[in-house]
């Protein structure tokens, strides 16, 4: 395990990992988007409800691309039941 340094809204956190540190900085670089993107809307904002705000915008990407990736997962299913029909 190692640490990786990051930079969120000019805060530093050092983060224990055993990542890779350029996909621990890119995590943190969207983290810090999305906090921005908040702030931009609403300038005086707390950063606690800031930060509630982006972890569930962060929370509904998650869910929805899970919901899309079972939807795939059960094309490929059937597609795959479809094609084993055709060759037996």
């Amino acid at each position: 395990m190692h640490s990786v340094e990051v930079q969120i809204l000019g805060q530093s956190y050092a983060i224990k990992t055993d990542e890779d540190e350029a996909y621990i900085k890119s995590l943190a670089g969207y983290i810090d988007e999305k906090l921005k993107e908040i702030y931009s809307v609403a300038p005086n904002i707390s950063q606690a409800k800031a930060t509630v705000m982006a972890a569930f915008g962060i929370a509904d990407e998650l869910f929805k691309i899970r919901i899309e990736q079972e939807n795939l997962d059960k094309m490929i299913e059937e597609k795959t039941r479809i094609l084993s029909g055709l060759l037996e």
